[in-house]
């Protein structure tokens, strides 16, 4: 090339002259009213004190100490794009060593309105358990660099190297030596404010971050992938490489620069580096597809640590970019200009990890712990339960007993007991058995609901189907694996068949599921509650027949629930008018909030009810210590005798270990780390209501009193009064109407028949019980001058 032309001028001079076109385009800038030119040192490649000045403003920027000058000259060239797409942008030198300061910049120096530092804490917490993502909340991002949070979503594979690259300097800069546990630190982006559903991914979203949500239908197994490959010459013997594989096309060598053959080449197992990859299939949640549609899925791929994260069965949201595969099978059968689409995940949030106690935070725990200091937590967590659901105590305490859970036993890993408590509730239609359930559904953690007409043996248990791509057999997981650690609400158990329940046996006591089908021999594990809800024989149940006699239900596995709640659907004017005065006033409301609450004790609010619970199972593990076992024994045999005499339930050992459980999970409620004598009192209790309450109505009265000190406790003194009242002004009118022939709308009670009824039980002072709420609210008041107590219609 001829060069003489250039050699004029002497380099001061070309400096003087470069010096006054920059001024001169400066001016113009101005005047034009362009923004200024910034970072595309590209085009000034030849002046050397510019890149060298902007990479120590960066550097200072990165330490957090900058005037505000330059950084307003970069935010402005940030967004001029000069004409150039985003991604092509992004991928450029200058922008990105830009990104890459400002993104360092936010890791470093980002704090919350507390003053904490968030990243440097997160990283520390990563370093600690040797992990390689960092999570970073989108919003947080958006809030401090708009410019980033812009790019992010509309070049997100680009973006996302540039962070990672970013995000692995930052934390190289803290641990120096934390490049040997982690090569590569993945930035992973949480809280992406749009989501959107499956069935409404179109064009407009391919290479696009977004994120979407639904069930995890099946996954492959953990395989490798080619990351940085290298290839021997076969010729030669030559290494040539390293080639990076990206997920679209193979790259493979031409020739080889050695001794310029073309082949053939054989991959260099040793020297190629892999990354894990596995594929999922995601399906819309149940919930999110329109009626009468068919779900639609959609595969996504999991790279290094996100494979594993989700097993079939879970609920996730995901957070990916939305790729179109170019694969040439895949093309043969779409028929060729159509490509099929896969996700590449970049963030995972499984629906239940949000509930879990690690997402507890401090100011959670300390109100969960100032909680339990309360002496009436235990009733205020009864009166928490299902609150838009009118009476039915017995209930509510079963339900809370089961949520909190006993504590299951494995001694020397040989004879496994179960801490699940499984109720089944059976009485009347339209007595909200359903909807007990349907509150636990939305409660807890972890749950599956599942009714006995809709359910198969195989689809409560687990069953093996043919893999139709691989056509090979494999094990699919039923509604009770799926509730592992958690509680599992049967609707209709009634409506099942004979069949089908006894599939259940062994999931409700040995807590797993042995399969042999198909050359599949193994055993799951189904560690769950089991709350089941049934209508008696014929539809109403009938007082003057036991239990056994109302429900077709077989003796084993009667005796695998712990709680049996019979509910009676009674009339009692007062009660029917307070229940139709609550459902009319939580339908004026809309949804219930407060309450007319008959136990009198404060209801908590739903959200921090959940947390308790999740704390109390997540840390809460109570002993038995000095348990009194002869008032357990002696109790064990006054029930083994009556049941004997009455032909009820029949009591077996297994009613003992229910004790224990629900001794449990009462000293659980209270966060205490041993069993006293107020959790195995309330056991006894509810024991006995279960079974005193499954007994023929002639039987029933007896029992109440053979067994009415056990009856008697934690139950307010005020509650036990107004059960007798209640029972005197009854007997009071039907005595009036078969003399006078008409229903009165006053009924007089003499205070002398009260107190004796009253000192058969040890109850002397009545007057804090004429005083009471309760007294007043059943519509009664006392005549001290007549000495008489009146009920008024």
């Amino acid at each position: 090339m001829d060069e003489e032309d250039y050699s004029d001028i002497s380099e001061s001079q070309r400096h003087a002259a470069e010096r006054e076109i920059r001024m001169r385009e400066k001016e113009e800038g101005r005047m034009s009213g362009r923004m200024r030119r910034g970072l595309m040192y590209e085009d000034s490649d030849d002046d050397e004190d510019r890149p060298a000045r902007k990479r120590r403003i960066a550097e200072r920027a990165a330490e957090g100490d900058i005037d505000d000058d330059d950084m307003i000259e970069s935010i402005e060239n940030l967004e001029d794009m000069k004409g150039h797409s985003v991604r092509e942008w992004v991928a450029m030198l200058g922008p990105k060593t830009e990104i890459k300061n400002r993104f360092k910049n936010f890791l470093r120096t980002f704090v919350d309105q507390k003053g904490h530092n968030v990243y440097r804490e997160k990283i520390r917490q990563m370093v600690e358990a040797n992990k390689g993502s960092l999570i970073i909340d989108y919003n947080m991002l958006a809030s401090v660099e708009q410019v980033l949070a812009y790019f992010l979503p509309e070049a997100p594979t680009e973006m996302l190297q540039n962070f990672d690259e970013a995000g692995k300097e930052v934390v190289l800069s803290m641990y120096p030596n934390y490049e040997r546990i982690a090569k590569e630190i993945h930035i992973r982006i949480a809280e992406l404010p749009l989501i959107e559903d499956l069935r409404s991914l179109r064009q407009l979203h391919l290479n696009q971050l977004i994120r979407t949500g639904g069930v995890v239908t099946s996954c492959t197994g953990v395989l490798p992938q080619l990351s940085i490959i290298k290839y021997d010459c076969n010729k030669c013997g030559f290494i040539l490489g390293p080639f990076y594989q990206n997920q679209n096309q193979e790259v493979k060598p031409g020739t080889c620069p050695e001794c310029q053959s073309t082949g053939p080449f054989e991959i260099n197992m040793e020297q190629t580096i892999y990354k894990n990859y596995q594929r999922i299939t995601l399906q819309e949640s149940p919930g999110k597809v329109p009626a009468g549609r068919l779900p639609r899925s959609k595969d996504a791929i999991l790279l290094d640590d996100l494979v594993d994260m989700c097993k079939p069965g879970d609920e996730i949201e995901l957070t990916g970019v939305y790729h179109n595969n170019y694969d040439g099978s895949l093309n043969m059968s779409n028929g060729f200009p159509v490509f099929a689409t896969v996700i590449q995940s970049n963030y995972i949030t499984k629906k239940d990890d949000k509930m879990a106690a690690a997402s507890l935070t401090d100011e959670d725990i300390k109100a969960v712990i100032a909680l339990s200091k309360d002496e009436r937590i235990g009733e205020k967590v009864f009166a928490s339960i299902a609150p838009s659901i009118y009476g039915h105590e017995d209930i509510k305490r079963a339900v809370a007993l089961a949520m909190f859970g006993g504590e299951p036993k494995n001694p020397g890993g040989k004879h496994k007991v179960r801490g699940d408590i499984n109720i089944l509730c059976c009485g009347d239609p339209g007595t909200a058995k359903s909807q007990f359930l349907k509150y636990v559904e939305k409660t807890a953690s972890r749950v599956v609901y599942a009714t006995g007409q809709g359910a198969s043996a195989v689809g409560l248990t687990a069953y093996v189907q043919r893999n139709p791509v691989s056509k090979e057999w494999t094990l699919e997981a039923g509604a009770l694996v799926l509730a592992d650690k958690g509680i599992c609400l049967i609707d209709e158990f009634d409506k099942m068949n004979d069949a089908d329940r006894t599939s259940i046996h062994e999931a409700m006591e040995q807590q797993s599921i042995s399969i042999s089908k198909a050359g599949i021999v193994t055993s799951l594990q189904a560690r769950c509650t089991i709350i089941a809800a049934a209508n008696p024989i014929g539809g109403r149940y009938d007082p003057s027949l036991t239990f056994s006699e109302n429900v077709d239900l077989t003796e084993p596995i009667l005796s695998r629930f712990d709680i049996l709640c019979v509910v009676r659907d009674t009339v009692d004017p007062v009660q029917d008018e307070r229940l139709a005065n609550f459902v009319v006033a939580s339908h004026m409301r809309h949804h219930p909030n407060e309450c007319i609450n008959t136990t009198g004790a404060e209801p908590l609010p739903q959200d921090l009810l959940k947390k308790y619970i999740i704390y109390a199972k997540e840390k809460v593990h109570p002993k038995l210590h000095q348990m009194d076992q002869d008032k357990i024994a002696k109790m064990y045999s006054d029930l083994r005798r009556e049941s004997m005499a009455t032909g009820s339930i029949p009591i077996t050992v297994r009613h003992i270990e229910s004790m224990i459980r629900m001794a449990e999970a009462h000293a659980r409620m209270h966060l205490r780390d041993y069993v006293n004598d107020d959790d195995v009192n309330m056991a006894i209790r509810i024991m006995l209501e279960s079974f005193i309450s499954t007994q023929k109505f002639s039987v029933m009265r007896s029992m109440r009193k053979t067994f009415g000190r056990y009856l008697a406790f934690r139950k307010d003194n005020n509650e036990l009064l107004l059960f007798i009242l209640k029972q005197l002004a009854q007997d009071q009118m039907m005595f009036q109407k078969n003399r006078f022939g008409l229903e009165q709308d006053t009924i007089e009670i003499s205070e002398k028949d009260l107190a004796d009824k009253a000192r058969q039980i040890n109850i002397h002072n009545l007057t804090s019980f004429y005083d009471s709420d309760i007294f007043r609210i059943n519509h009664f008041s006392h005549d001290s001058k007549r000495k008489i107590i009146i009920q008024s219609f």
